[in-house]
């Protein structure tokens, strides 16, 4: 049982306006910000992260991936550290509280802790994990993915951006390739605070999302390939149009993700046509699709009615395809007692909440294989993301960040 704690909060001007103070570097004319991982933005949003950290009395410490570890030592050192963290680079055209909530609001707890002259059992790390959103080198959530042995670091320094430069390359080159291995240890426990990037929390007038599982998601690539002829002088019924069949598969993607409803997602994100000329018809399109369910079964049902209907669609145009997987990333469902111990958080402050499925992948779904992990939403204004007009309440990023401190402390143990 954890100790009376009503009156243990977070100071929530002092977040606020350090996510304000974060949001300057790399700010964008429309209000967001663009600080994409492993450039010199994303170097100084480190930097002040790190000096941040420092002055609230932590040990920084930068893992070979980058990964940034704020530890506050706890009462008894050998024992297991709770993680509590998200990242720091955004999108191209990204928000303000994207990631960003979960590293600060992360930090605010430790500075509380120290206002308030809490010690705890567990040291308390703070994490800025290194690519999260895989904008600049795919896939996205690489670093947590090397600590939990999901990919080589090998793999993940070899990764390229749209200018060939590799992000081993460049964590060398912001001076944040670290000194220490990566993973090989198993937190007590990891937390993550982050914005809903969905629309349920704010519809509902919820204070606070309970995260209790991670959507499983498969992408795929799809090739279609038809004949381009002229536009204008082959007759309906002999044409090969790879684009046609490409529009029918768009549509069989949307259907798909209905048939699964509600917690089915399913997109077609890329297409491209050639030879993508006014008149001629396409011979050829390239595009790629996705599918997102919490459930493996779910899934699999999803992805054979995609094989079926592609073949379906290929047939009847007279197109040949290639349809292949490129990623499988499986459902995650966190730690019951993670689970609880935010829930009982959301509950000591008497704020509303309710269970929350993340339809985004997060550096938590990874952790969860190495760690007793969950998460804390907050809801965010028209449920919009990686999008420069994001935007939080204060009183929301207070009221998560209260949850997650609560949360933390539950599994830190306090001593005095």
């Amino acid at each position: 049982m954890m100790a009376d704690l009503s009156n243990v909060r977070v100071d929530g001007a002092r977040l606020w306006d350090s996510l304000m103070e974060m949001a300057k570097i790399g700010a964008t004319p429309k209000g967001g910000c663009k600080r994409l991982t492993l450039t010199d933005l994303d170097k100084q949003g480190r930097e002040l992260f790190r000096k941040w950290c420092e002055a609230a009395g932590c040990t920084v410490k930068v893992d070979q991936m980058g990964n940034m570890f704020a530890k506050r030592e706890g009462a008894e050192p050998s024992l297991p550290p709770v993680f509590v963290g998200s990242h720091l680079d955004t999108q191209p055209t990204g928000g303000k509280f994207d990631g960003v909530l979960g590293v600060l609001g992360a930090l605010e707890i430790v500075r509380s802790m120290n206002d308030l002259k809490i010690k705890t059992r567990h040291p308390i790390e703070v994490v800025n994990w290194t690519n999260e959103e895989g904008s600049r080198f795919a896939p996205a959530m690489v670093s947590s993915g090397v600590f939990a042995g999901v990919f080589t670091k090998e793999f993940a320094y070899s990764r390229v951006d749209a200018e060939g430069k590799g992000l081993g390359d460049e964590l060398k080159r912001i001076g944040f390739m670290g000194k220490e291995p990566v993973g090989g240890r198993r937190p007590h426990a990891y937390f993550e605070l982050h914005i809903e990037q969905g629309p349920i929390l704010e519809d509902e007038a919820i204070d606070v999302g309970v995260v209790t599982h991670g959507q499983g998601q498969r992408w795929y690539e799809i090739r279609l390939t038809g004949f381009e002829s002229h536009a204008g002088s082959t007759p309906m019924p002999r044409r090969k149009d790879a684009l046609l069949g490409a529009a029918r598969i768009v549509e069989l993607v949307n259907a798909i993700g209905l048939s699964k409803a509600p917690l089915a997602v399913s997109t077609v994100g890329m297409l491209n046509p050639y030879p993508n000329s006014r008149n001629v018809i396409p011979g050829e399109v390239f595009m790629t699709c996705e599918v997102r369910h919490p459930d493996n079964a779910t899934l699999s049902a999803m992805d054979a009615a995609l094989h079926e209907g592609v073949k379906a669609i290929a047939n009847k145009i007279g197109l040949t395809y290639d349809l292949k997987q490129v990623f499988d990333y499986e459902p995650v469902a966190f730690d019951k007692d993670c689970v609880d111990a935010v829930r009982r958080a959301a509950q000591r402050f008497g704020y509303s909440h309710r269970d929350i499925v993340s339809g985004a992948g997060h550096d938590a779904c990874y952790m969860a294989r190495v760690a007793p992990s969950s998460m804390v939403f907050t809801p965010c204004v028209d449920g919009v993301s990686h999008n420069e007009s994001e935007d939080i309440k204060q009183e929301w990023s207070t009221a998560g960040a209260n949850v997650l401190m609560h949360a933390v402390l539950e599994k830190a143990e306090i001593v005095s």
